[in-house]
């Protein structure tokens, strides 16, 4: 667990001299050059070389609890036990290097052993979205090319009437008790060796689809290096925060509680499975899943499993803090709650450092382009910097540019673009969409932002999410920043209402946390103090319910959008 320091004698050491510290060499987040497909990129000297290694010292921590889901419980032997079994089967079916596994569940248990299966033999997988429609499942195996599926029964329902449609699908297994049995008999699987496939770090692992909000979703290719560098960059966060206050970083306590993950987000995405997922393999983290968010039943098990980790998006953070029946739980295990993917008000970090004194805040910014992480936030770091989703990881890059591409200059606002050894090779099958965006090693994000003169990156919107109301800018997410700075409100959206004359004007949906409430008046004064008058949104609408999400947990816009243009 960090400590936390006074303010006043912070920052001790700035943040170019303490990562330059952090990854000298012989330091274990050493960083070196390397030229990958032709670019000159900073990866970890250190980190595994694929994801193979990956599993093999996750399966160091042994009979420690790794995979816990209502009444299951696995361990990490069990759960290595079951991914070389099913890395077995797959080769006797004739699968191996290059090929796509395709894998559609809710996050259970199968769902890792699946995923890291298909890596032990150097095949592709290819993590679908759980929330889509036989359709769209559809779509991303035949786009994909997928030899095999594994799926739960619910996916299966949606994907069957199509089976038919997809010639390359060879196989598809319905869960995988028919080959490893339930998860109790995993520990009782034979000890078969692991598949020993030769596998390079920038061998071709996964193909994750965007979230396809134009047209259809894009699946992004990325290599182990990719998947990697997020596990080895987890290490990096909190050895940052001890040298930025001046404390030493602390040597790894074996004789240390297990530290525990409460997962909220799927497995599917970037989130759940590159920054959650691998580095709990690695490090030996107890990832508890949830049938379905609920936040009376997060704090259940935060108290049952001593949960040290928690989080998804602001709305959940909020949830917790504000539960009425949180003082019959006991929250003291936590130490870090993180969130991404919406705004978060400056007084989210000050409620959870004020209501959960041993436990940090966190954030960040990352994209499944860039295989998730690209900047991380904490600490004081967040608390001095709250709108900043932080500074990029110190082996990525990041600049701001404007429509031709061309670097503007400090504090400028434009499009921001990524580099490091963590950005996808490239989008499947799609040369046009691959050459629009990678650009001599960069991902063109299409998030706009300005940086700081220390790094620190702010998103300002999403490039496509601006309105223009008689020929003035309006960002979305400044006026959702300024709702979610109500007390009141726990989930705010701004989205452009056409109008006859202006083009376009601002509307806001927002959701009350339970027991408060606000007039719109009153809301529309609260954001006139903080913002220019054509920023005000005419019309705010009170939603009963929280506002709805796709699984990556962002507030789907277009269905909100829809209300203010049938007309």
């Amino acid at each position: 667990m960090e400590s936390k320091a006074n303010h006043s004698s912070w920052p001790a050491l700035s943040l170019s001299e303490a990562n330059r510290q952090l990854t000298a060499p012989g330091m274990p987040l050493e960083i070196e050059e390397k030229d990958i497909r032709g670019v000159r990129l900073k990866v970890w000297k250190h980190a595994p070389q694929n994801l193979r290694e990956v599993f093999l010292h996750g399966r160091k921590h042994g009979e420690k609890a790794f995979l816990v889901y209502e009444d299951e419980r696995v361990d990490f032997e069990s759960f290595s036990k079951a991914s070389i079994h099913l890395a077995w089967h797959l080769k006797q079916l004739g699968v191996g290097r290059g090929d796509r596994v395709a894998l559609a569940m809710r996050n259970l248990p199968q769902w890792p052993v699946s995923f890291f299966a298909t890596l032990l033999i150097g095949a592709i997988s290819v993590p679908l979205n759980a929330w889509w429609t036989g359709r769209e499942l559809h779509y991303a195996l035949e786009d994909s090319g997928a030899r095999v599926l594994i799926v739960d029964a619910e996916r299966h329902d949606r994907v069957a009437p199509w089976r038919e449609q997809l010639p390359s699908l060879e196989h598809l297994f319905v869960g995988l008790d028919a080959i490893l049995g339930p998860t109790s008999a995993w520990a009782g699987l034979e000890d078969l060796p692991c598949p020993d496939e030769p596998i390079d770090a920038d061998d071709d692992a996964t193909i994750f689809y965007t979230s396809g909000t134009t047209g259809h979703p894009k699946g992004a290719l990325g290599t182990h290096r990719n998947t990697i560098n997020s596990v080895w960059s987890a290490a990096h966060l909190g050895a940052r925060n001890f040298l930025r206050r001046g404390q030493a970083v602390p040597l790894p306590d074996p004789k240390a509680a297990q530290r525990a993950n409460l997962l909220s987000v799927p497995f599917f995405h970037v989130t759940g499975c590159q920054a959650i997922l691998c580095p709990a393999l690695f490090v030996g983290t107890k990832i508890v899943m949830m049938h379905k968010w609920d936040a009376e039943r997060a704090m259940q098990l935060i108290e049952r499993e001593r949960i040290t980790g928690a989080g998804g998006v602001p709305t959940i953070a909020w949830q917790l803090l504000e539960h009425p029946q949180r003082h019959r739980y006991d929250l003291s295990s936590l130490e870090l709650v993180s969130y991404g993917g919406a705004p978060a008000a400056a007084e989210l970090v000050r409620q959870i450092r004020g209501q959960w004194p041993h436990a940090l805040a966190g954030t960040g910014w990352g994209m499944t382009e860039t295989s998730a992480t690209c900047t991380h936030h904490s600490a004081e770091d967040y608390e001095t910097h709250p709108d900043s989703c932080g500074p990029a990881l110190p082996n990525c890059e990041l600049k701001v540019c404007d429509d031709a591409g061309n670097a503007l200059p400090t504090g400028s606002v434009g499009e921001l673009w990524a580099k490091g050894p963590n950005v996808v090779k490239a989008y499947w099958n799609k040369p046009k969409a691959t050459a629009e965006t990678f650009v001599d090693g960069w991902v063109k994000t299409g998030d706009l932002a300005k940086l700081d003169d220390e790094g620190f990156c702010t998103i300002v919107d999403r490039k496509k999410d601006i309105l223009i109301r008689g020929g003035e800018n309006i960002y979305c997410i400044e006026v959702e920043s300024a709702l979610y700075e109500h007390p009141a409100i726990m989930d705010a959206a701004v989205v452009g209402r056409p109008h006859r004359v202006l083009g376009e004007e601002p509307v806001a949906i927002v959701h009350c946390k339970p027991g408060l409430s606000v007039s719109e008046e009153a809301l529309k004064a609260w954001v006139a103090e903080r913002l220019a008058a054509f920023k005000v949104p005419v019309l705010i609408c009170f939603e009963p319910e929280t506002l709805p999400r796709n699984a990556n947990g962002k507030i789907i816009k277009t269905m909100l959008r829809e209300r203010f243009t049938a007309h």
